[in-house]
């Protein structure tokens, strides 16, 4: 290997990193009222009222490819959220179904 061949490997290693394909951690956003995460919610996610849903993942998250996991009380919430946010270009989108199916897929339950 020459010089100039070493001097690009920490660049791209660099781009690599900082690249949507370094597997940014899912965003798990519950999109129930305010009231209801009051009352039960799981630390560390974003809440957005699904009504809102659009301007608030824009704002969080410009990346169309981010992977994104909504839920709600019983899934149905989170469907018509999902739905706006493919409308807006979002492409990894997935509607987790209720919070204790969301607790249940990543093994958050007691």
């Amino acid at each position: 290997m020459n010089w100039k061949t070493l001097v690009k490997i920490p660049f791209l290693l660099l781009a690599f990193a900082l690249s949507p394909l370094a597997g940014a951690d899912p965003v798990w956003i519950d999109v129930r009222s305010s009231a209801e995460h009051y009352i039960d919610n799981i630390e560390g996610d974003v809440r957005i009222s699904h009504d809102e849903i659009v301007q608030g993942v824009e704002k969080l998250l410009p990346d169309k490819n981010a992977e994104i996991h909504l839920y709600c009380r019983s899934g149905g919430r989170a469907a018509k959220a999902m739905s706006a946010l493919k409308e807006a270009g979002y492409k990894n989108v997935s509607n987790a179904g209720g919070i204790s199916d969301a607790r249940t897929e990543r093994r958050l339950v007691q």
